[in-house]
């Protein structure tokens, strides 16, 4: 018969044993599963695959992207009634173009198609929310405080935080440029 002691001991090694086996496979976070169900969504991109569009917007073999928590200025898209660039559009839209260009790893996480057929994404220029580096240049404004987080809560804070810590872009908001300027087809 084994001693109350030697009981005590068995029972809490067993324990810390079955407490390990819970921590490795599903972390000390209790958040840690949303977050490893978010890094298993992105979808890597071949960048030979890549069309620039502008400043939030890009063609990516037959579909097109656009990336979501950001507006960025406007370019000339005749198709779409907008006959003139806003300023700093080509600004924006060259910054875009040459950070998917130069990256080694291009990702996106997909949210749904919004009501113009474009696929409403996260995107991820070596593992860095391209939104955020939109915002901080001054080439874009969040639109998390209008659309909310579409449930990716994580990376809605850091596109809020950024758009916080970085200087108000120096051009009109992209919708209110776009009431004034866009023609009616």
């Amino acid at each position: 018969m084994l001693s109350h002691r030697k009981y005590i001991l068995i029972t809490g090694l067993i324990a810390l044993s079955l407490l390990s086996v819970f921590l490795k496979k599903w972390g000390s976070n209790p958040w840690a599963e949303r977050e490893r169900r978010e890094d298993h969504g992105l979808i890597r991109i071949d960048k030979s695959a890549i069309r620039p569009d502008d400043g939030d917007t890009f063609f990516y073999k037959d579909f097109i992207i656009r990336i979501l928590g950001i507006d960025a200025p406007e370019i000339i898209h005749k198709e779409h009634g907008i006959f003139e660039d806003q300023p700093y559009g080509r600004k924006a839209a060259a910054m875009t173009a040459d950070v998917l260009k130069n990256a080694t790893v291009v990702e996106y996480l997909p949210f749904q198609n919004d009501k113009y057929g474009r696929l409403l994404a996260h995107v991820f220029v070596d593992e860095e929310l391209l939104a955020v580096r939109l915002i901080r240049a001054g080439l874009a404004y969040e639109t998390i405080s209008f659309y909310g987080d579409n449930g990716f809560p994580e990376l809605a804070e850091r596109i809020l935080k950024a758009a916080q810590e970085s200087p108000k872009p120096p051009f009109e908001r992209p919708y209110r440029w776009r009431r004034k300027h866009q023609k009616k087809q």
